[in-house]
């Protein structure tokens, strides 16, 4: 199936339940269906893959999107997403994974900052966890990381200014303000083992070439 517009790229992502958005480290990415309309950065809503990852969010809510595949942006639909819950957190909610050592204290001051707002836009989260200039580095990796540790995902985009002119900024809450709790009792239910070997057997349908190695680096980040 050749993705022309916004239209064919939902349906097909409701088939193959997730994307990276990029080349997908040849494991796999629906950006290989991409027909010749398809161009970034145009700003074009149908026909800008760049514009989707937001039109998901604000268009529908059983697509998630944020940096959740090698560091990058990817799209998880609600189906799929209890199994990436399972392998990524392995039961272990925000406080466990703090008090075992796997998150460390700069995760965790963004992350409170997250929790406290039901939708906070990045430049907010600066200014009230009081991140300087010297801290953007670590900042920006502590995002990542609560991203791919799927304790935090992307929800949306605002303007900060009245005018709306200028560039967008990123908002974020945590994952538990994103979904309602079905989608964590499903999670709950699956082990870790069982999520990997799900999630395995599904792309290897999707893609029945893939490297082993990279495979599991999608899966468990």
């Amino acid at each position: 199936m050749t993705i022309c517009h916004f239209k064919d790229f939902i349906d097909a992502l409701l088939q193959t339940g997730f994307t990276p958005l990029g080349s997908g480290e040849g494991i796999f990415s629906l950006s290989s269906r991409y027909g010749e309309q398809i161009i970034p950065h145009t700003e074009k809503p149908d026909t800008d893959p760049w514009e989707w990852r937001m039109r998901v969010l604000e268009e529908r809510n059983d697509i998630a999107y944020g940096k959740v595949f090698y560091r990058k942006g990817g799209l998880i639909t609600r189906q799929w997403y209890p199994y990436f819950l399972a392998a990524r957190r392995g039961g272990m909610t925000f406080e466990d994974a703090y008090s075992d050592g796997t998150i460390g204290y700069f995760e965790k001051r963004v992350y409170e900052v997250i929790r406290a707002q039901a939708c906070v836009p990045l430049p907010i989260i600066k200014q009230l966890g009081r991140f300087s200039r010297e801290d953007t580095s670590r900042f920006d990796r502590a995002l990542i990381e609560l991203q791919m540790r799927m304790y935090v995902t992307i929800c949306g985009r605002q303007f900060i200014n009245e005018t709306r002119t200028g560039w967008s900024s990123t908002v974020l809450c945590t994952v538990e303000n994103f979904f309602d709790t079905e989608v964590f009792d499903k999670a709950d239910q699956i082990g870790r083992e069982e999520a990997v070997e799900e999630i395995t057997g599904h792309i290897y349908t999707l893609n029945p070439h893939a490297d082993r190695k990279r495979v599991q680096k999608l899966i468990l980040g």
